[in-house]
């Protein structure tokens, strides 16, 4: 048996005709996905503001319950698993968003779903320019210890999801499917290579056919998982800028990959960056955008957070360093320390990777 709140966030997304939004008002007003029920039963005043066949519905859970408890069995023959809001498991940026997922099916490393991302996009037809961007600035990202979440289609996504496999990194495929249903076929290897060594996300139950409109709720998650979204090649209309529109939405940071003046691929990455998106020449400007770092141990972290924990006075050496490089002993005279001491400083910024020392004894600050 599973645990009492997951069968309940399962029970609430089997009930037809109730999606995302429906439930996440309906949790918000009665307190919780089991409370919900309790709220639904048959001669309650609760019923204002419910269709009357999902009231019927959630005061009669019986059957809902039992198909939760099967799809919790054929999840596990699966090698599957399946988070709710409840779950520590579950991605607590994604639950910020204005209509998370009730429940998400995963199957690989499902630490990963609560790592530091960032989703990257784009055209499924795109041009060599743009696969290859997409696969160098997703390499680069994964070295720095950041998962790349897209969404395993052809072109830009399906690079992406390669270059941080390629640096032996991490990367999350979110669906519009069910987990065992490959789509498209041409990603198959690449399907078994994430399901093996990064995570496939998908709100849909197995056996779910990547119909049309699934994919838009899905760029959703994509959006959501990630704190930036970077739009590598993508046409005026399409539906990489609908996934940046809803990161907008969400207040996430976005990116785009400026591309050829004359190619209409990139009319919509030129018209974020007409927009006010961050532009995008090589991995750094994205981890620079987004304040984060390696960590000595490879780990993403955010700058801000590394700085709050380094000794006091190496922070405070910290503030009088610029990113752009300046001889050691004039730093030392303006700061006021004896040579020793700043010396000594200085190393300890530079093992938490805040600070370079670069040739002819000269410091700049890396974020």
């Amino acid at each position: 048996m599973a645990n009492n709140s997951l069968i309940h966030w399962l029970a609430l997304s089997l009930v037809p005709g109730l999606g995302s939004k429906s439930i996440r008002q309906l949790v918000d007003r009665f307190g919780g996905a089991e409370e919900v029920f309790a709220a639904c039963v048959p001669g309650s005043e609760n019923s204002e503001k419910i269709r009357a066949n999902v009231f019927t519905a959630l005061g009669t859970p019986e059957s809902l319950y039992e198909e939760a408890e099967t799809q919790l069995q054929a999840l596990k023959k699966h090698g599957a698993a399946v988070v709710c809001p409840d779950d520590a498991e579950y991605s607590r940026l994604l639950e910020t968003i204005s209509d998370p997922p009730p429940v998400l099916y995963l199957q690989g490393r499902i630490d990963l779903l609560c790592s530091q991302c960032v989703a990257m996009v784009g055209s499924r037809a795109a041009t060599s320019y743009g696969r290859r961007s997409s696969f160098t600035l997703a390499k680069g990202l994964a070295a720095a210890g950041v998962t790349v979440v897209s969404g395993l289609a052809l072109g830009v996504d399906g690079e992406a999801h390669r270059g941080a496999l390629a640096a032996g990194g991490a990367t999350v495929a979110v669906l519009g499917c069910g987990l065992d249903v490959v789509y498209p076929r041409q990603n198959a290897k690449l399907h078994a290579a994430i399901r093996r060594d990064g995570l496939l996300v998908s709100e849909y139950f197995l056996g779910t056919r990547p119909d049309s409109y699934r994919f838009p709720a899905r760029n959703r998650i994509i959006a959501g998982l990630s704190s930036g979204v970077v739009v590598v090649e993508a046409a005026k209309k399409s539906g990489s800028l609908i996934t940046a529109e809803m990161g907008l939405d969400e207040g996430r940071e976005i990116f785009a990959v400026p591309g050829q003046i004359d190619s209409f691929k990139s009319d919509g990455t030129h018209w974020l960056l007409q927009q006010g998106a961050r532009l995008v020449s090589s991995a750094d400007d994205i981890l620079a955008g987004l304040d984060i770092y390696r960590s000595a141990g490879g780990e993403a972290v955010e700058s801000g957070a590394v700085e709050q924990n380094v000794d006091p006075d190496a922070r405070a050496l910290l503030t009088g360093i610029d990113v752009y490089p300046v001889p050691r002993n004039e730093l030392i005279a303006a700061s006021g320390l004896d040579a020793a001491k700043a010396a000594e400083l200085l190393l300890l910024l530079e093992l938490e990777g805040l600070v370079e020392i670069l040739a002819g004894d000269r410091v700049r600050r890396i974020h």
